[in-house]
């Protein structure tokens, strides 16, 4: 089953949310103007599918059914796959210049599916078993499912089991002989109210102890004892005026939640993983780097959005050709080809889980996300640079509609004359929306905390280097060590053939 659009909304209808927005239980949640444009860059990635022209991207075979299904459900079955994915990624924030929030569910399936194989390998469990019939029922009604990865920590500097308040982390507080009751909480959660299932995960590496914590799980969003609290977004109740020029990117957005589960019941045929401490630290890391190299795909095409609505200012403000702005909307190019091309290096150079599924490389994947912690930044700077003061000073849009002064509005923020004001207006407010974070969440923030904080993948980058080899190597040239001899077949000097020349298979699914 291959999901229309418009199906896809129509489906959010038939879920009982416990859902509050701005202090008040919302009902209609799908028609409410702060929440739909962000069910509206979910449905995009269902319209895709239908598409003549981003089928092939949208689309795939199921690994477990040979059925067609949308590839945010479906395991990565090559590295070409992949690809793919990080593309489809970069057309989707080109269509909807915002989060989209179904590669965190996409990622999470594929981390869960290698890890369960290889715990039940150890234990004899049936996790993989029991995950395998759950993602097919996924695929085969083609589902939105939302990744629920990050916990809401408390003092970071202790672990889960021994935090003043047990509920800082999710964790199972009954086993029973029917399932599991967890309680906690999962924060930033990425289009939970816009999903069907939560696909529950731990969160860090799980010490002594923390058996509890370690757990996976699938869950409906409309479960009893989920209480979903919407995430404030700057500028949010622009949408509640009329009008659409001041909200700038008027049909999309993205949206958080902090998400409750409050004495959740689970059946055990949804639990993926329960007390097996081990190996919550692989999930995490498998997640993290499938997750950190999506980042190379949505914000490369989100960057698109913000490199063409800038070189759109210049030339309505009539600076497109001058030296110094060819040079900034340059570099701009330079930054977004940057991160997509590590989103697709890290693809190309993926490995063959035991499971069968394929990973991302986990080196190329955190320096991708590690770019992204930078670059937009630098991105939005160049943009605001480029739009002038006016980008922060540009008065409302019921000002420049308003009978009596208006026409004062459009006269004097006219850039070049063939330009219609309100053409420089809703440009502006695009970058505005883009930059100052109306478009939740904002372009730069997410992506520095998004799939993890910088220091995190500093972390990985040390952990994933092989320092040992790139020091014999520089040994060997300097002639510390042997050099190695051009005429000897045999000698090799510092080199070695590194494990990940010799197979697809990457020694860590071990």
């Amino acid at each position: 089953m291959l999901r229309t659009a418009k199906e896809y909304i129509d489906s959010l209808r038939e879920l009982k949310e416990n859902l509050y927005l701005l202090g008040e239980k919302v009902d209609n949640w799908v028609d409410n103007p702060i929440i739909r444009p962000s069910i509206n860059a979910v449905a995009m990635s269902y319209k895709l599918a239908h598409e003549p022209e981003t089928r092939d991207l949208a689309v795939t075979k199921s690994m477990l059914t040979g059925k067609e299904v949308n590839r945010f459900n479906a395991l990565y079955k090559s590295p070409e796959d992949m690809v793919k994915k990080v593309k489809l990624q970069k057309v989707l924030g080109q269509r909807t210049a915002c989060c989209f929030q179904r590669c965190v569910g996409m990622d999470a399936i594929n981390a869960v599916f290698s890890t369960t194989y290889e715990i039940d390998e150890k234990y004899g469990t049936e996790y993989h078993k029991r995950f395998r019939k759950w993602l097919e029922y996924a695929q085969e009604n083609d589902i939105c499912i939302q990744g629920a990865m990050t916990d809401t920590k408390g003092h970071r500097g202790v672990p889960p089991s021994k935090q003043a308040d047990p509920d800082m982390f999710v964790h199972v507080v009954e086993r029973r002989n029917d399932g599991i009751v967890i309680r906690g909480a999962k924060a930033s959660q990425t289009g939970t109210v816009n999903s069907h299932e939560m696909l529950v995960m731990p969160t860090l590496n799980m010490r002594e102890g923390d058996e509890d914590y370690s757990v996976s799980c699938a869950v409906p969003v409309d479960a009893p004892g989920v209480i979903l609290i919407y995430g404030r977004q700057s500028c949010d109740t622009r949408k509640l005026e009329e009008g659409d020029i001041d909200v700038g990117n008027y049909n999309f957005g993205g949206q958080e939640t902090l998400t409750i589960y409050d004495n959740v019941f689970v059946p055990w045929d949804r639990v993926f993983m329960c007390g097996e401490k081990e190996f919550a630290i692989m999930l995490v890391e498998r997640f993290a780097s499938y997750h950190r190299q999506s980042y190379g795909g949505c914000k490369a095409g989100i960057a698109d959005v913000l490199i063409g609505a800038t070189a759109s200012m210049a030339d309505y403000n009539g600076v497109r050709r001058a030296p110094h702005i060819r040079e900034k909307i340059g570099e701009m190019i330079h930054l977004a080809q940057t991160v997509h091309a590590c989103g697709l290096a890290s693809a190309y150079e993926g490995w063959k889980t035991k499971a069968g599924n394929y990973q991302s490389d986990i080196l190329i994947s955190n320096v991708c996300k590690h770019n992204v912690t930078r670059f937009p930044y630098e991105l939005t700077r160049l943009a605001e640079d480029i739009a002038g003061g006016i980008l922060v000073t540009t008065p409302a849009e019921k000002d420049f509609k308003h009978p009596v002064i208006g026409k004062y509005v459009d006269k004097y923020l006219k850039g070049v004359p063939d330009v219609p004001t309100e053409d420089r207006y809703r440009m502006l407010t695009l970058i505005h929306a883009m930059s100052f974070g109306q478009i939740a969440p904002s372009y730069h923030t997410e992506s520095m905390h998004g799939a993890g904080s910088p220091q995190a993948q500093k972390i990985m980058i040390d952990r994933e280097t092989d320092m040992d080899l790139k020091q014999s190597l520089a040994r060997s040239l300097a002639g510390v060590d042997e050099r190695e001899d051009v005429l000897d077949s045999n000698s090799k000097g510092g080199w070695k053939k590194t494990t990940e020349l010799d197979s697809d298979t990457w020694p860590r699914s071990k």
